[in-house]
Order: structure tokens, then C-alpha cells, then sequence
């Protein structure tokens, strides 16, 4: 659970830090190919555009971060696959002259990793975590268009695919026995 919180202490620690006049963190999140850009698909989930962007995220990462911690004890492999195949997804395949910044696509990656996970254990704890999220982030699917101007709606659904992508993989080995025990 610790590396929930320090993560979000993260992001707010970096906001923070953007209050300095002439800093500005948030030009180094994702610029889709370009070289220089790359190094954003790391620091991209830290990076907000103010804090209303990073107090969007907060919460539904803080919750969905922790069922995916405290039920499956996945979490740092869940963080790190869908940070780095969701943002070299988003880097290949988004819009040039823009930067993509914030959590959400994490936030998206946790919730179909959840739901995925639910699908694929049938355990049930699994199947509840699924449910509730279904239930209380389900509206969140209609992010992966491209609706609202200024959303990374690329950065939401390659988030989203590589969470599903993740549960396979980590599924997987679990039934080789390489991926310790599900919490029931």
C-alpha cells in the first residue's frame, strides 16, 4: 500500500514545485515522437496541469491503486506496465505538437486491470473488486474517444488496453506459478 501513497505524494510534491515562478515541470511529459519526449512516458503520471487536473486524479487513482495493492498485491507490476507500454503507446501514436501529462492514464489502466482480473480469476473478491468498479468508474469508459478537446483520450485508452494487457500477462503467471497468490 505504501507505494500508492508515495506515488500521489509524488504528484503532489511536483505541483507544488510548479508553483515556482519560472518552473515548469509539465513540459516534460510525453511529445509524441520526438526524442526528447520519451523520457515524458516516465515522468508523464507526476506531471498536472494545475491542481484541479491532479485533484481529478487523486482520488480515483488513491482507490482503484489500493484494490489493485491490498487484493492482488500486484500493484508494482501493474504501475510499471501500464506507465511504460501505455505511455510508448501514446508516444507512437499521439498527435504531434502536444504534450500528455497526468495519472489518468494509470487511473484507467487500474480500473480495466481490475475488471480484467475479475474476468479472468473468477475468484471472488475478484469478481466483487470488478463489480464495484464497474459500478463506480463505468462512465469513465467514454474517455478513450476522442470527445473533449485537451484530453489525452490516447494516453486513457492505451492506459486502458495495457491494464488488460496486464492481467493476462500477470495471470499467466500466476497459473505457471510464478506470480504468488491472489488475496481471496
Amino acid at each position: 500500500m505504501v507505494p500508492v501513497f508515495v506515488m500521489v505524494l509524488l504528484m503532489w510534491a511536483q505541483e507544488i514545485v510548479d508553483l515556482v515562478p519560472g518552473v515548469d515541470l509539465d513540459q516534460y511529459g510525453i511529445r509524441p515522437r520526438e526524442g526528447e519526449g520519451l523520457p515524458g512516458v516516465l515522468a508523464a503520471p507526476f506531471l498536472h496541469g494545475g491542481f484541479d487536473h491532479l485533484i481529478a486524479n487523486t482520488g480515483a487513482f488513491l482507490v482503484l491503486g489500493l484494490l489493485i495493492a491490498v487484493t492482488t498485491r500486484r500493484y508494482p507490476a501493474v504501475t510499471i506496465g501500464v506507465a511504460l507500454l501505455g505511455g510508448l503507446a501514446t508516444w507512437l501514436v499521439a498527435g504531434e505538437n502536444t504534450v500528455h501529462i497526468g495519472a489518468s492514464g494509470l487511473v484507467y489502466g487500474y480500473a480495466a486491470f481490475l475488471v480484467a482480473w475479475g474476468v479472468l480469476t473468477r475468484r471472488v473478491l475478484s469478481v466483487v473488486v470488478a463489480t464495484v468498479v464497474v459500478l463506480m468508474y463505468g462512465s469513465i469508459a467514454l474517455g478513450v474517444l476522442p470527445v473533449q478537446p485537451g484530453v489525452s483520450w490516447q494516453g486513457h485508452l492505451f492506459g486502458a488496453l495495457t491494464g488488460v494487457l496486464m492481467a493476462f500477462v500477470l495471470r499467466g503467471r500466476q497459473e505457471r506459478g510464478q506470480g504468488g497468490t491472489d488475496r481471496r
